[in-house]
């Protein structure tokens, strides 16, 4: 198995064994959740470093109530970053490694920070989303999502909306699903739509209508602060004309159609309110099974030889 490493960087590299392996030691997670006593002995001992160099509330706080429910240790040295204490991200590395770090979570806006901090740290380093490159985390929860909500992947057709550019969770779930076995499509403005996404298995279309036709599954995208630029993007209003997720769009998907968004959403624009609060969007749904994703990511690196010292 792919997962035979101490760290984990994205879906990119794993097999569909792989992924079919996290999502199911997901699912016991989630049930360890459900229980009165949430708290599992799996890591104890370990300690956990959280490195946000980008802000994410809920991502982060995820992956600490994940840590905690399974008895690690959990110390949060974001603010040392926001006080620029450590110019270098190899220093700060360097730092929680040699005070005894069993795993660091990384958010970074550069491309590659997780595989160049663990190149020379010997804590496991987990991915929390690394520039316009993956963000695995966010998308393991999006495939257990899709699988509770529609039981599998195999024959799946998936409409991914939006900036495709700069989303890093469409592509960690293009990685995944085109593995599973889904159909995917993707659909946004030229300009935030990679020349070369045709490549990874997708089709693609510029008519937001064609992506979505008997979709059984629509995620949408946020946009980022780069695509409001005008040579990028002339206009919000016209973007929401052709590619927001409303009740118009939705008419094309098939009738059960899920509508899902990694968060957090600009009402309004990349969904409409009406979509937002209607019974197809199960955005709740997502943000219930982020816990347990990270759970499993933990617990698996530390039976697969990561996270021992």
């Amino acid at each position: 198995m792919s997962l035979m490493k101490k760290d984990f960087f994205g879906l990119k590299d794993l097999s569909a064994e792989d992924i079919r392996y996290i999502l199911g030691t997901a699912e016991t997670m989630k049930y360890i959740l459900s229980q009165k006593n949430k708290t599992s002995p799996h890591l104890r001992g370990k300690s956990v470093i959280i490195l946000f160099y980008e802000a994410s509330a809920r991502a982060k706080l995820s992956y600490e109530l994940a840590a905690r429910h399974l008895s690690a240790s959990v110390v949060d040295m974001t603010s040392s970053i926001q006080n620029k204490e450590f110019d270098s991200l190899l220093d700060m590395g360097q730092l929680v490694d040699q005070m005894g770090a069993d795993f660091i979570i990384l958010r970074h806006p550069m491309a590659g920070a997780s595989q160049l901090m663990a190149s020379t740290v010997e804590a496991s380093v987990i991915n929390a989303g690394d520039g316009f490159n993956e963000n695995p985390g966010q998308s393991l929860l999006d495939l257990m999502t899709i699988k509770e909500q529609k039981g599998g992947f195999e024959g799946l057709k998936v409409a991914i909306v939006g900036d495709l550019v700069h989303s890093r969770v469409s592509k960690s779930n293009i990685w995944a699903l085109t593995k599973l076995g889904a159909e995917v499509r993707v659909s946004g403005p030229p300009t935030l739509i990679s020349p070369e996404i045709e490549r990874f298995g997708v089709n693609v279309y510029f008519d937001a209508r064609e992506a979505v036709n008997n979709a059984d599954v629509i995620l949408t995208t946020r946009m980022h602060r780069n695509s409001r630029h005008p040579m990028v993007l002339p206009s919000l209003d016209e973007y929401k004309k052709f590619f927001r997720i409303d009740e118009g769009l939705l008419r094309y998907a098939k009738k059960d159609a899920i509508v899902m968004h990694p968060g957090p959403i600009r009402r309004g624009i990349e969904i409409s309110t009406g979509v937002i609060n209607g019974p197809q969007c199960i955005i709740n749904d997502q943000i219930a099974n982020s816990v347990a994703v990270r759970m499993a990511i933990y617990y698996i690196l530390t039976q697969m030889g990561g996270a021992f010292r």
